[in-house]
């Protein structure tokens, strides 16, 4: 008996692909040895920072690069960002932006085949694959082959080599908060931070599961950048091409012996597959796979070289570029291509966005000041008629070292002046105030103007640094007082 319903259907297919392991052929060329050379360099850079010293003086912390989240602050060798800097910040995420955004133009995603942290990880992890189990051919055959006690060992101890690296990768981020040798004692010592192993752990784990298992993964599904970069592209930039109008039809050098018409110059040799990170055959077309490391055009290269053909099959090109070649024309100087209006108005921006941060720094005041008039009570009228204000005021020291400052009140007649560390009996015109290195000093200062002076009125809090170094900062506020028969005279007119 059927019990099939003949009014269902059949389940739709599944979205779902399983993933198809990537294994890269050994290549070498000039962009081989260019991204040996970047992926060196973000390495270094990278796990190096952290321990390059810088002196401060004596108050400030001798890191060259540290993000001190306890004091709110940002060192960068010679450069320190307060909070309320923060635009310095934001300027430079900016700059990042349209730098990425003016390489994109210019020669499409070389960041993602060169510098980006998941290339320069997962291509890490790529030579240790090859050191271990060989190379392309080795690794397949090994991957295909039933599980033993040899393959079992040699899996264990290439993922050891992987958690080895991520928990280096990992480790090193928590250095960018701390003092870099004292972390480092105290991580293995147990008395860090908590946070510092949390990081630590989570930083490592990440590491070692997308750069050693989800690798091409991320390129394809995770990063957002393959589907804006479109946006940054348009036909003068230059992106990896494989040249069809010069390699099809395509055919082996067998195929071309006893082929009726002549063949194109590609030999269907698959190298530019075998080589690539993502997998991808860039003979089909711009693909989002396509991470522009051009580890294919070395790949051809030699190809054509080995059988006596021109190189540039698959190369660097622009789609004008392309068309002028279809009909036959030369393709235009680099430079010519380069210097185009789209991207010298990128670099200009760029360039004027990091001038500005530049004049800002260098013109930024390193002592600042802010004054809060309390208004609850708006003034105090002491015996004799004298009248009294508060203020709360807020000076900056930005300096690595200890600066003395005399505070004077402008445009307020007979005012004296004392803190809450001073006796009332002891106000005077000025009174000097010592504000620590690399800090912020809230004074309670209160400002007594005798009674034949004491009326509403504007004047200046004045803050001068006694080491003549920097110019004094000043403040307008106001100074309340009673009002006058003569002021209620006129209110009521």
């Amino acid at each position: 008996m059927n019990m099939m319903d003949p009014n269902m259907t059949a389940a739709p297919p599944s979205l779902y692909a399983k993933r198809t392991a990537v294994f890269p052929r050994k290549i070498d060329g000039p962009f081989r040895r260019f991204k040996w050379l970047v992926m060196a360099l973000c390495l270094a850079v990278y796990w190096g920072t952290p321990w390059i010293r810088w002196d401060r003086g004596p108050h400030a912390p001798g890191q060259a690069v540290l993000v001190d989240l306890a004091h709110r602050r940002f060192y960068m060798f010679a450069i320190e960002i307060w909070p309320q800097e923060f635009y310095f910040v934001a300027g430079m995420l900016i700059m990042a932006g349209i730098g990425l955004f003016l390489v994109t133009s210019a020669v499409g995603r070389a960041w993602c085949g060169y510098a980006c942290p998941q290339t320069v990880w997962t291509d890490l992890y790529q030579h240790v694959d090859r050191l271990i189990d060989g190379d392309r051919n080795a690794q397949l055959r090994l991957n295909a082959a039933p599980w033993s006690p040899a393959k079992f060992a040699r899996r264990m101890f290439k993922w050891g080599v992987y958690l080895g690296i991520a928990f280096v990768t990992g480790g090193a981020w928590i250095f960018y908060f701390a003092d870099a040798p004292t972390l480092q004692r105290e991580f293995w010592t147990g008395t860090a931070a908590p946070v510092a192993y949390a990081s630590t752990g989570i930083l490592t784990f990440t590491t070692f599961w997308l750069g050693g298992f989800m690798r091409e993964q991320v390129c394809i599904y995770m990063c957002p950048w393959p589907r804006i970069q479109t946006a940054m592209l348009d036909e003068n930039s230059l992106t990896v091409t494989y040249k069809h109008w010069r390699g099809e039809p395509r055919g082996s050098l067998k195929e071309a012996k006893g082929a009726a018409s002549p063949l194109g110059d590609c030999i269907d040799c698959k190298q530019c597959v075998a080589v690539c990170p993502t997998g991808i055959d860039i003979r089909e077309g711009p693909q989002i796979g396509c991470i522009t490391c051009a580890l294919c055009v070395d790949a051809c290269d030699r190809a054509m070289a080995s059988v006596g053909r021109p190189r540039g099959l698959i190369d660097y090109c622009t789609l004008i570029d392309s068309e002028r070649e279809i009909k036959g024309e030369p393709a235009r100087p680099v430079r010519k291509v380069l210097l185009r209006p789209r991207l010298i108005a990128y670099f200009a921006v760029w360039g004027g966005i990091g001038l500005a941060l530049l004049f800002m720094l260098g013109t930024r005041e390193r002592l600042t000041l802010s004054v809060a008039r309390e208004r609850n009570p708006e003034f105090v009228q002491l015996s004799g008629g004298a009248v009294r204000n508060a203020f709360t005021l807020a000076l900056r020291n930005m300096e690595d070292r200890p600066r003395t400052l005399r505070i004077a009140a402008e445009g307020l007649p007979g005012a004296a002046l004392y803190t809450d560390e001073m006796a009332p009996g002891a106000a005077q015109g000025t009174i000097h105030v010592t504000v620590p290195a690399d800090s912020t000093a809230k004074v309670r200062l209160y400002a007594v103007v005798p009674a034949a002076h004491a009326r509403q009125q504007d004047f200046t809090l004045q803050a001068t640094p006694l080491d003549h170094e920097g110019h004094a900062v000043r403040r307008e506020t106001h100074f309340a007082a009673p009002e006058s028969e003569h002021e209620e005279h006129e209110e009521h007119e």
